[in-house]
């Protein structure tokens, strides 16, 4: 074969479970110990889906927003949620330019690609429900006009489990925007010995290197769409969703919206796990993080523990097709 055949063939690219493993390790580098929960986080972010992590302060959640943005090349922005955190702060203000004679719009945090609400329970409901657009379709709307907010667009938004002076309760709406609930927990003994011993990761995360291209992250999440969902599949998770909507133990069930969250999220799965179709097991695995957010139990059973081993129930009671 001649030099210019050769050179005139396909140029080689990585598979899409390659690029995933490749992010999730230049992610674990800074972010340690926490396997699972660097590919739930990442699952998330292919199904253009957003994550709501409940955990204390101090085990690594801006860490792991901070890397995933720096990992993938897009801008990150922190947004310090408070009691007296006004939507204009999250969205954006018009702004009188003297010299143009004529208003003009200076965006807010929220034009980035990953951006960090953090304890975002601690703002009003007005202010919190300033994402939900943005969350749902991409866009915010200021004073009559829309703008398109950044592709990819990922929000991590977190509150504290242990604290409810001061702070106003997400409602089922804003929840059921989030795609994943998770929880980071403390890392393993080791790989806090060794933060300890080498002070800290923040010299670290300043040097991540990019390794997926933002360009290259698009192509994934439509990739996303192109994994098959078979109909027995399909009716598994329809059949998790109706047991949480007819079960005595649930006020309020599964929505449509977290029952096409879960098929997505699963697809992004069987992607990063270089499938092209789903399995049962993707759907089992993404069951909890996916739904018991989304769920609220009867009195006298509350919380995001009993509604986890709410779901972990449902799921052991509903038959696997085969």
């Amino acid at each position: 074969m001649s030099a210019e055949a050769i050179s005139s063939g396909p140029i080689p690219t990585t598979s899409p479970m390659q690029t995933v493993v490749r992010l999730e390790q230049n992610v674990a580098r800074v972010f340690r110990g926490k396997p699972e929960t660097i590919r739930l986080a990442v699952v998330a972010l292919l199904a253009r889906g957003h994550v709501l992590i409940e955990d204390v302060p101090g085990v690594g959640k801006t860490t792991l927003a901070q890397a995933l943005a720096r990992s993938v090349g897009l801008e990150f922005q922190r947004i310090q949620f408070t009691s007296d955190l006004l939507p204009s702060d999250i969205l954006g203000v018009s702004i009188w330019n003297a010299r143009k004679e004529a208003f003009e719009f200076v965006p807010g945090p929220i034009f980035a690609g990953v951006v960090l609400a953090d304890e975002i329970n601690r703002a009003t409901p007005k202010t919190q429900s300033a994402l939900l657009e943005a969350m749902s379709e991409g866009q915010v709307t200021v004073e009559r006009r829309r703008y398109a907010l950044p592709d990819p667009f990922l929000v991590l938004a977190t509150q504290n489990p242990h604290e409810y002076l001061g702070t106003f309760p997400l409602p089922e709406s804003q929840l059921d925007r989030f795609e994943m609930h998770l929880r980071l927990g403390y890392p393993p003994r080791g790989d806090e010995r060794s933060l300890l011993l080498g002070g800290g990761v923040g010299g670290e995360l300043a040097r991540l290197p990019v390794v997926v291209a933002a360009e290259e992250l698009r192509r994934l999440q439509q990739r996303v769409d192109e994994v098959v969902l078979v109909d027995k599949v399909a009716d598994y998770v329809l059949a998790l969703a109706e047991r949480t909507r007819q079960g005595e133990e649930f006020q309020l069930g599964v929505s449509t919206r977290g029952a096409l969250g879960l098929c997505r999220a699963a697809q992004a799965m069987a992607l990063a796990e270089g499938r092209g179709f789903v399995v049962p097991d993707d759907v089992q695995r993404l069951a909890v993080p996916v739904l018991a957010h989304r769920v609220v139990l009867r009195r006298g059973s509350s919380g995001l523990e009993a509604a986890r081993r709410a779901i972990e129930q449902v799921v052991a009671a509903t038959p696997v097709p085969v």
